[in-house]
This record gives structure tokens, sequence and C-alpha cells, in this order.
């Protein structure tokens, strides 16, 4: 977007961030919402440009499910590309690309989405194929059957990447025992006897209106795009016959290890439970991600280490790469630190991990603070750039807070996170707590929960 770039090239001119966006950012388009009868929202917010993107975010995932039932939601985006009762497979594609468009979708734990970015004048054509999809698919059995296998072959792509397993495997120990420990795509014995009825019935009780926004940006209308919805999504529900149940997050400290010696490199992860979205201490766990920073051997900045955890193992030659991630749910999430390693020198590559997120209950430095959250919101302003993302970030928010907020607002909350707020939220999340640790590949140095366990506290006298 004009607006995001043209902040960025400011920003980076000052010496001080805040005073230099602010004039610019009091120019960002306003979000407009609007509540249909059926009680879908809407969102839109305008941009320049030729293109936009609409879509529609629905408030059910992989949490949702039953352990019978888990990977409906998942096989259910699936089948909404396989046919409606107006569109044949074959008419869904062309209808898209005949537009010069791009429709896409996926599923995660709590969200499902389906948007397609197309030119401004055929963004009509694009809603009225996302709504025959998600009112008018037609589930045929043998369009299952045949979908069974292809999201076998998915679930081999994705057990072939260690990168995703180890975050599964994370969730799997964490949250033992509760919906958030199971995968999205399901266990193979689900996907090869989900039904049709499973479908229709998961469709039935979490495609209501009240779960579902839609959301719009680029050069559109807000009424236009509401008048749009009231007769495309008209028929959508305001309650199925069984209200979707959500189980409780449950977090368990403990570790999940599979030992492949015969693998050349380890994937670890280690991570303590966090809050959800609406709680205060989001923005200090995001400033907290980038104090910790990330590291990747093969990059070509490969000498920028700005951070102490990145700074010491890059010296010491400890891992492949190194990261902080900060996963966050409703009600619950997992931050913590994602690393590639060799089966070496991971006793002390753990300690430089483990210290260093404890290390912040006790110290944090004024400048190491500030860079961060110059870091984290330069990362944020180059994200509002393009219909997509805008979008994107309009849907989610919308289900997540229940609101959009305004850039300015986003980095005054960012601005707001001082030493103090560091290390209370450290104190809060990290300091002596038990953590979820899983990990993958030629582990034999990787040492014990109980030693990891005695660093998330310091002795001192």
């Amino acid at each position: 977007m004009a607006f995001a770039i043209q902040v960025i090239k400011q920003c980076t001119r000052h010496k001080f961030f805040s005073r230099s966006y602010s004039s610019l950012l009091n120019k960002w388009p306003e979000t407009q919402i609007t509540e249909l009868s059926n009680g879908i929202r809407v969102a839109t917010e305008p941009m320049e440009g030729q293109t936009a993107t609409t879509g529609v975010w629905i408030d059910t995932g992989s949490r949702y499910e039953s352990e019978r039932t888990n990977g409906v939601a998942h096989f259910l985006e699936h089948m909404f590309f396989k046919g409606t009762s107006n569109r044949s497979k074959r008419d869904l594609e062309e209808g898209i690309e005949n537009m010069g468009g791009h429709l896409n979708a996926y599923t995660s734990r709590e969200q499902t989405v389906f948007y397609a970015k197309v030119f401004k004048s055929d963004v009509p054509q694009a809603m009225e194929i996302l709504a025959d999809m998600i009112q008018n698919s037609k589930y045929e059995p043998m369009d299952i059957e045949r979908e069974r296998d292809t999201i076998l072959r998915e679930m081999q792509e994705v057990e072939s990447m260690p990168g995703e397993v180890i975050f599964d495997r994370l969730h799997e120990t964490a949250y033992r025992g509760t919906a958030l420990c199971r995968t999205i795509l399901g266990p193979v014995e689900n996907i090869k006897s989900i039904s049709r009825e499973d479908i229709q019935t998961y469709v039935s009780n979490h495609y209501v209106g009240p779960r579902m926004v839609i959301a719009a940006a680029g050069p559109i209308e807000h009424n236009e795009i509401v008048k749009l919805c009231e007769g495309l999504f008209s028929d959508i529900r305001q309650k199925g016959e069984h209200e979707p149940y959500m189980e409780p997050a449950v977090f368990t400290g403990s570790e999940i290890r599979v030992r492949f010696d015969d693998t050349p490199l380890a994937h670890i992860a280690y991570a303590f439970p966090t809050a959800g979205w609406t709680d205060p201490d989001n923005f200090p766990l995001l400033v907290i991600q980038h104090m910790l920073g990330s590291w990747n051997k093969q990059s070509s900045f490969t000498n920028i280490c700005n951070t102490r955890l990145t700074k010491n193992i890059a010296e010491d030659e400890l891992a492949h790469c190194v990261s902080a991630f900060n996963t966050q749910y409703s009600d619950t999430g997992l931050f913590g630190v994602h690393t590639v390693c060799e089966d070496t020198l991971q006793d002390a590559l753990m300690h430089y991990i483990c210290t260093s997120m404890t290390d912040l209950c006790y110290n944090v430095e004024e400048d190491s603070l500030n860079q961060a959250k110059l870091q984290l919101k330069m990362t944020m302003l180059a994200q509002m750039d393009g219909s997509t993302v805008v979008c994107e970030d309009v849907g989610r928010q919308l289900l997540t807070y229940g609101r959009r907020m305004h850039p300015l607002e986003t980095l005054a909350r960012i601005d707001a996170v001082d030493v103090n707020a560091v290390k209370a939220c450290a104190n809060r999340y990290f300091l002596d707590r038990d953590f979820a640790l899983a990990a993958v590949g030629p582990i034999w140095e990787l040492p014990d929960y109980g030693k990891l366990r005695r660093n998330t506290y310091m002795l001192r006298y």
C-alpha cells in the first residue's frame, strides 16, 4: 500500500520513529463495519490500486472437533472446491482464472478462511463464487472418496517436513489430552472414515452468521459490499442445531522426544504457555520475540546478529538456525524458541536458549528493548502493503479482538512496552515455570527435562 511504503521510507530517515509516522498514519483509511440481520459482520478497508481482496473468515477450526471428527474442518476446506449445485469443479477453477484472479483457503486450529484476489471490477463475481462455494457445495460421495487419497498424500508431504512436524509434536505434548493437542489434518483413520453426514453437520453448526466475517480491502465501496453480502449470504442461518463447543486449553509441562540418529539435523522447540489474543501481555510478548530475535546460517545477513541469543549461537556455531516464535489462540498460546542443529553441542545451545529467556526476568537492556520495538514496528508497517495482507488483518482481528485496531493504536501499544513491562511479562510466563519441549532427530546430547527446568530461574544471594 502506498501509505505503508511512504511511512517506512519517512521513518527510516528519522531518528525518532514515533515523530515521523503519526502524521502519515492519521490519514490511514477507516475500517467500516456493518452487521447483517443474520449476524454476519461485513468489514471493508479502502485502498488505492487496481486489485482488491475479499474473503470469508469463520470462527472455527480443528479445535472445535471431537476426537472422532478430528480433520473434518480441513476435509471440508477441500470439498468446497469440488463443485456446487450451480458450478462444477472446472467452472469454479475457470471462474477465477478467467478473471486473472487468485482463490485460496486455509484451515487453522481456530479459524477457517476463504479469500479471492481479483481486479476491482471483478469483486462482485468473486464474492458470488465464494458465496456459492460456502452455501451450495454438493459434497458428492464420489468426490469425498477421491479426496481421502489427496489428503493422505498431503499428510505424507507434511510429515516429510521436520519444520512442520515439530510444532505438531509441540502441541501434542503441551496440550495433551485436549483438542489443541490434535493435528489440523487429523489422523489417518479419521481421514478414511469421515462421512458426508459429518461434513454437513459441521457446516450446519459452525458456518452460521455470528461466527462469520466477510472482509474486503482495495478500491471498493463499503455500501456496495454490504449490499452484495445481503443478497449473496442471506441464506446463512443465525444458529445451528447445536452450539459449537471449544474445549478449554489445559497446558501440561512435558516433553516428547523422537530420536533418529541417522538424520543429519535435529529440530527442537522449547516453549512456555501464555495467555490469549486479548491479554494485556500480547504486545510485550511480541516485543520479547524481537528481543530474542532470529538467525539463519544460510542467510546473506549471517553476520548481523543483533541479540545476545543469536550472537552467542552464531559466534560459537551451535546451530544452523534459531528463531523465537509466538503462537497465540483465544485463551492460550505458546511462546518459545525453535532451533535446527547438529547432533553435538546441544547442551551449550539449550543453555543459551534457556538462559536468554530467563535473564529477561532479571535484566532488560534499554537499547535492546528500543531496537526490538523499532524492528517490530517496521515489520508491522511492511505487512500493511497490499490488499491481501490488509484484508487478512481485518478478518483476523474481527474474529480475535472483535474490532479492527488502527495502525496508530498498534504502534502506540508497542511504544508503551517499557523495561518494567518486559520484566513483568517474563516473570509471569518464564520464571520458574514448567515448559513444553519437542525434539526430533539426532538428540542424544539434548539435556534432560530436569536440567533444562533448572535453567528457568537463577539463584542469587
